[in-house]
Order: structure tokens, then sequence, then C-alpha cells
């Protein structure tokens, strides 16, 4: 083993690693049509809380189903909470807020975006990401899929195919775990939105600015909560993305699968820009024999993001990784399996945005069959994708200049964002 590797792996080591609770019931859903009906039943069997968090809460008529649910869920006398990104549900905010006025569910915006200086407050690059539900601590909804119609797109309108993207219906141990997140989300937002009313009240006593700090030590211990250890299956890890103690941990666990590899690697992600680390893994996946494909996005949504991916492409067929464009819709999933039991679905892309900067949560679930079933969308979509050709001769200079341009513009971004450091 190289020096090089042997440093990635001491500097890993140092990262909290993935936390395996058994006695879970997972199941994969595609989409928005597989999603929220499940979710609006969920809702509608909660008899004590309900907790959501989501980057885009759109007003199209899927959306406003699981509104309706929410609605009907407080009107019962559940506690129903809900997160939204000030960025992601920026245009829809106004007929939510009326849609959910007097109903009982609790909203609360992350990182609001209402005043103009807002943009210029320090944080505003680091958005809320996540995609959760969950209901009574018992049942839970993890993934990529926001609550948006699938033929919908907030830039670019409707469309007839539904885009491409994946979330898991967990029942059991870990359900607790992705509440304890949301909570601690919500309450994030909530005391973003009052601190200055709770300041405010220190002039008549102690007592609000202590129980201020107090739900900041809640929020801490929640971002770190855990279950006990169980042995029995399916065996999953409830993974999240923060910038509190867990700012490596999906990063992390992607790069050790990929290491453990022996005989394949299937990615799915939109938006890929990876850093030293995990290309690096794929490359030396490549090298040493196991089959490396990458399925990215074909149809642009974001053509800069697009066009960043790309500069990569002929470094990484020179490796022999496969790469693929999905071309029929959007492709939003962010998934992956490693050999026959590794399995990780979730919000997070491999880009800067979601591996340093956004909140973001994903599942990894070690059982063959989720893989399986996982392995058979993925060869589906593959089925209907183009295949990237190789690089062409003389690839060598020009390669080079557009990934220093676009290594450039990503280090720029994220000193903007407050990040140092290699990527």
């Amino acid at each position: 083993m190289s020096a090089v590797d042997l440093d990635g792996l001491r500097t890993w080591a140092l990262l909290p690693a993935s936390r395996f609770v058994g006695g879970n019931r997972v199941e994969l859903l595609q989409g928005g049509d597989e999603l929220f009906p499940r979710m609006v039943q969920a809702i509608g069997e909660a008899r004590q809380e309900v907790w959501l968090a989501t980057y885009i809460f759109q007003s199209d008529p899927a959306a406003l189903r699981v509104a309706q649910a929410l609605k009907d869920a407080a009107g019962r006398g559940v506690a129903v909470h809900v997160v939204v990104d000030g960025f992601g549900s920026m245009a829809s905010l106004p007929a939510l807020r009326q849609l959910l006025a007097g109903s009982g569910v609790q909203l609360e915006v992350f990182r609001p975006l209402d005043r103009w200086y807002a943009w210029l407050q320090p944080g505003q690059l680091r958005r809320l990401h996540q995609k959760l539900c969950a209901c009574d601590g018992q049942q839970a909804f993890v993934g990529g899929v926001n609550l948006i119609d699938d033929r919908h797109d907030q830039n670019h309108g409707w469309g007839d195919t539904p885009r491409l993207d994946f979330s898991v219906a967990l029942a059991g141990p870990l359900a607790a775990s992705v509440q304890a997140s949301i909570r601690a989300i919500w309450t994030r937002a909530h005391l973003g939105t009052s601190w200055r009313k709770e300041f405010r009240s220190v002039a008549r006593g102690p007592r609000p600015f202590r129980q201020a700090v107090a739900v900041l030590r809640q929020l801490r211990n929640a971002a770190i909560l855990t279950v006990p250890v169980s042995t029995a299956p399916v065996q999953a890890a409830f993974l999240v993305r923060d910038n509190l103690r867990q700012r490596r941990t999906i990063e992390r666990s992607y790069v050790e699968a990929i290491r453990r590899a022996k005989v394949r690697i299937d990615l799915a992600v939109p938006y890929f820009y990876p850093g030293h680390s995990f290309m690096r893994a794929l490359r030396q996946a490549a090298r040493r024999g196991v089959t490396v494909r990458l399925l990215l996005q074909g149809k642009l949504d974001y053509r800069i993001a697009g066009l960043a991916a790309r500069t990569l492409y002929d470094d990484l067929h020179t490796h022999g990784v496969r790469i693929f464009e999905y071309t029929p819709a959007f492709l939003h999933a962010k998934v992956a399996v490693v050999d026959h039991d590794w399995a990780t679905v979730g919000s997070s892309n491999i880009d800067p945005l979601s591996l340093l900067l956004n909140l973001e949560a994903n599942l990894v679930i070690r059982d063959a069959d989720f893989a399986a079933a996982l392995t058979q969308r993925f060869e589906q979509a593959v089925a209907v994708s183009a295949p990237v050709p190789g690089p062409a001769p003389g690839f060598m200079w020009s390669g080079w200049l557009r990934r220093g341009l676009v290594a450039w513009l990503a280090n720029v971004y994220l000193r903007i964002a407050g990040i140092t450091g290699r990527y």
C-alpha cells in the first residue's frame, strides 16, 4: 500500500464511522408516484407526532395532497412540525404559509431569504437539502425526493416523463434517529427566527436565555444520536452531514465502501464533482478489476454543474470507469450499490455543496435483497441511457485546462462559503 493510501486511511479513521442498527424493515420507492401515497398513509396513521424536512415544498397537486394530510393530522391532535429550506422553497412559501395558516401545523423556514440583507448573512450558501419524514418514531422516509410532482421542474416547467429519483420507506429502530434529526433541524430553524425575541426577553430575566442554550445542546446531541446495536436484519445506518460533528460522515461511508469493493460499483447522481479522496478511490477500484459504472445526468438542469462533471470524464475513462448519461428525463437520484450487499439512498450529491456545505441525509443498507432491488432499477435506467465514449486522441492538454478552471472556480466558491483546505 502506498504512502498516499496510508495517509487517506489515517484521515478517514479520524472521522465518525457508520453505525449499523439491525431490526429494520426497508422498501425501495421510486419517485413521488410511489413515495407520496405511502407518506400520506403514514401521516394518516400517526397518533402522536409527525416531523417533515424538505428542500422544496411545492404547491402543485402532488405536494398539496401531502400538505392536506399534514393539516388533517394536526386537526385530530397530532403534533405536526415541518421545516423547509428558505431558498429551495422560496417561490412557494407564500402559498404554503397561507395553506397551513390556522391548521396547527408548525412551519419553520431554514435560513429564510425574506429580506434583501439576508443574502449577505454568513452561511447562506449552506442549505437544508434533506428530504425526511418521520411518524411517531416508528415509520420514516429517507431519500432524494422533494415535495413536488415528478413531472414538474421549478426551472423548466412540466414534462411528460417523471424524473428519476428514489426514497426508502423505513420501519424499525432507525426511524427514531430520523425523527430526532428532523426535530434538531426544526429547532435550529425555530431558534434562528426567534433569536432576537429570546434575547429581548433576557432583560426580563435569565430563564429564556438558559432555555435557548439548553435547546442548542439538544441540537448538538441529536446530531450524534445512536440507538443500541442489534444483530437482527435488516442492518442499516442513518447518516447525516451537518456542520457540527458529522461533517464528512457521508463521504467517508462512500469512500470506505468503494475501497472495499471486490466486484462492482454502481453509482447514480445528478451532480458529480468529487474531492481527491473520492476520485482516487474510484480510480483504484477500477484499476484492481472492479466494474465501476457512473450514471450521470444527460438532460442538464444546471449547465455549469453538468459541464463540471464532464471535465472528469476523460480521466475516469482512462482508468476504466464506464460512464452513462441519463436522457429520458431529469436525473435526481442519489443512490449507489457496491458489490451485492451495500446500498445507499439519500439526498447527498457527490459535489462540494453536498459533501461540505449542505445539510444532507443518506440511509446505508447492508442487505442483499435491497441491493438487488436497487440494482434492477439501476439496470433499467442504464438501458435507456447513452454510454459516454472514451477520450479522443490529444485530449490531455485541453482536459487538464478545463479541469484546472473548474477546480479553481470550485475552490473560490468554497472559500466564499467559509470552507478552507484541500477538497
